[in-house]
């Protein structure tokens, strides 16, 4: 029996595991005692993670589309299928009638060739790592106020933190490791804070559980900054030396009223006070948030940053901002340009100088224009003609659009997928790839790890590693595209993504990987952003938006808002928990008391209401009714009604009725609640 060391490909955190092989077959998976993400602790999907490539289920042939159904053919007719039509839907309708997703899932070398497959071969920036909650919306927001849109710090910090504030995620459920290093942390003497709206297991434990109205959280941390600024909690050698419009900010945030401010969220003002009384008061404090798209609106991420520089609190050991990515590959994918204003490395698409780099590396021009949103691109009735899918199954889980209606108007649907899933039905071509442990590529995890997963088994007959689908396409497309490996991908990776300069396969293999910066003169990389010093101005604050005293309330007849977010029954619906035996089992156990899925009401609420656990319930807006099942709890917040991701008829019903895009949390959707 063999042993690997490799990186676990379940979520962001890029746990450190040995996986266990007989013959050609992954047997077994056991934790890393000295990986700096996890040291020996795994979660319940890393422990399983070995069952996804034995599913009996996976795709093992090309398949194409004839008289409406689905048969086998050579990897040679798909790709002579593939670039045929590619040419005659570009001839026809241009370069902007094409679209390229990628999951959060795939490598950073699928993901790059993605990209370069469709700005330099098609021609066009329509390019998005999917339409579903792991959408990472605070980019922009980190890279205006710090310059990097990354986490700032390494999971390890966390030990050495004195304050942890955690908004929005529930750490147990969707980054276990992660919530593990939270919880030894408290368990040592650092103080725990926890914003949320739905109070989880690591909301138990905190010092200050802020349980605050949807929608309110932006207000919530202006007044945190007007205690800190009133009580002269600021650290103003940092800010004078390193941050710039502090003087703005300052008189904005100056207009909040505790008072109002704690009303309006329906938090105690003397909480909000000690919570902000403890950030102000540590030396060294780690601010954790989850970039999902179902949390955070770019003002409330503003003003979280905002408060972690009034401390000071970047740069340091056991201090920083952690952009929380869920996925695995998620900040691989922005990373390596899956986005449609950005090119690798997050240079600008707009921006000439940084186009004109790509251009000289790639031999070709460049399109201008940055592309087309994500939801834009799955809008029915929208421009798009053709769509690429890389591991992605947009009809389970583009959250905010109706994927199934958008694909079956396409002229061209190529999904690339390891498993058969619900977009099959509107594929034209279906390319079954290589699985876990079965290929030597990389990820880059929540923390800038750039790490390696190791070639343990040979694939089965018939699966291609993605990326040579990528390149044997493009080279039907007349494309001088010669990658004969994945490392000769990364190399090039390397040459026109400066963060990325000093990486190689042969330095990924030692030190458990590196963290970028990675640049050709520091090939160790940096453990922190920053270590290295902070340079005059790097930091910028931005103003808040003005307080109001009032939130969209309910009234009598629509009394309780919507929250919608994560569950741990949303893993049900992931294909890899689909198709390992266990986690399928675990993940499973509540839905068999409700089958049909649930939300969860306030056990006070129920109670006013008549109703019980596990009743079917009508949810009624003033334009909508959808049925659903109540869950009675504790967890959520009187007055509200928490919706899981996985319930997709229940969004689309009643947010926005169903128009592209959600409604914004600072603009929660109102209900009244009926038994059915």
């Amino acid at each position: 029996m063999a042993h690997s060391l490799t990186t676990c490909t379940f979520c962001g955190v890029g746990c450190g595991i040995y996986l266990t092989t007989a013959g050609n077959r992954i047997t077994g998976v056991y934790p890393s005692m000295s990986h700096p993400s996890n040291e020996g602790r795994i979660c319940l999907r890393g422990w399983n993670v070995h069952e996804v490539a034995s599913s009996p289920d996976r795709l093992r042939r090309p398949l194409l589309r004839r008289n409406g159904e689905l048969t086998e053919v050579s990897w040679e007719e798909a790709f002579a299928f593939i670039a045929g039509r590619m040419r005659e839907i570009r001839k026809a309708h241009g370069p902007e009638a094409f679209a390229f997703f990628n999951a959060p899932r795939c490598s950073n070398e699928e993901s790059y060739l993605l990209q370069k497959l469709a700005r330099a071969v098609i021609g066009t920036n329509n390019v998005n790592h999917g339409t579903g909650v792991y959408t990472n919306n605070s980019i922009d927001v980190l890279e205006e106020m710090l310059g990097w849109p990354a986490t700032t710090g390494t999971i390890g910090d966390l030990a050495q933190s004195e304050v942890i504030l955690v908004d929005g995620v529930d750490l147990a459920v969707q980054l276990p490791t992660i919530g593990g290093w939270v919880m030894r942390a408290r368990l040592n003497g650092a103080k725990l804070i926890v914003i949320d709206a739905r109070k989880h297991r690591v909301a138990e434990s905190a010092d200050h559980f802020l349980q605050l109205r949807p929608g309110t959280d932006t207000l919530l941390y202006g007044a945190m900054a007007k205690v800190l600024l009133d009580r002269g909690l600021v650290d103003q050698r940092f800010i004078r030396a390193h941050c710039r419009d502090f003087e703005g900010f300052a008189e904005n945030a100056r207009e909040y009223d505790l008072l109002a401010v704690a009303e309006t969220c329906g938090v105690p003002a003397d909480e909000i006070e000690a919570a902000a009384l403890a950030c102000g008061q540590a030396r060294r404090v780690s601010m954790l948030y989850s970039t999902g798209s179902e949390t955070r609106h770019p003002d409330s991420i503003r003003a979280m940053v905002n408060l972690a520089l009034l401390g000071g609190h970047v740069g340091r050991p056991g201090s920083g901002i952690f952009a929380l990515t869920e996925q695995n590959n998620l900040q691989g994918c922005g990373d390596m340009g899956v986005l449609p204003d950005r090119l690798p490395g997050y240079a600008k698409v707009g921006d000439p100088t940084a186009r004109k780099r790509f251009e000289r590396h790639w031999n070709t021009s460049l399109p201008e224009t940055p592309g087309m949103g994500a939801r834009a691109c799955l809008r029915e009735g929208g421009p798009v003609r053709a769509a690429w899918l890389c591991r992605y199954d947009p009809v389970t889980t583009a959250t905010f659009c109706d994927a199934a209606r958008a694909l079956e108007q396409m002229d061209l649907v190529v999904m690339q997928h390891l498993f058969p899933v619900a977009t099959m039905d509107y594929a034209h071509v279906v390319l079954p790839v290589v699985a876990f442990g079965e290929e030597e590529v990389t990820f880059t995890s929540t923390d800038r790890r750039v790490q390696l997963t190791g070639k343990v088994v040979e694939p089965p007959e018939g699966p291609l590693p993605a990326w040579r689908q990528l390149t044997e396409v493009a080279r039907a497309l007349g494309a001088d595209w010669t990658y004969q490996s994945a490392a000769e991908v990364m190399r090039e990776i390397a040459r026109v993504t400066p963060i990325y300069g000093g990486v190689t396969y042969r330095n990924l293999a030692r030190d458990y990987g590196r963290q970028w910066p990675c640049t050709a003169d520091k090939p160790l990389g940096s453990q922190r952003l920053f270590e290295e010093g902070i340079p005059a101005g790097a930091f910028r604050f931005r103003p808040l938006p003005r307080p109001v005293r009032h939130t969209p309330r309910g009234n009598g007849e629509f009394p309780y808002a919507l929250v919608v977010g994560q569950s741990l029954y949303y893993w049900h619906r992931n294909v890899l928990i689909q198709n390992s035996e266990t986690l399928r089992r675990e993940h499973k156990v509540l839905l068999l008391d409700y089958p049909e899925g649930f939300v969860e009401i306030n056990d006070g609420d129920a109670r006013e209401a008549g109703i019980r656990n596990g009743q079917p319930i009508d949810l009624v807006s003033a334009q909508e009714r959808v049925r659903t099942t109540a869950r009675v709890t504790g967890e959520v917040r009187a007055g509200t009604v928490y919706v899981p991701f996985f319930l997709r008829h229940v969004k689309q019903a009643l947010w926005r009725h169903g128009e592209v895009g959600p409604a914004s949390l600072s603009e929660p959707v109102f209900v009244r609640v009926e038994k059915a």
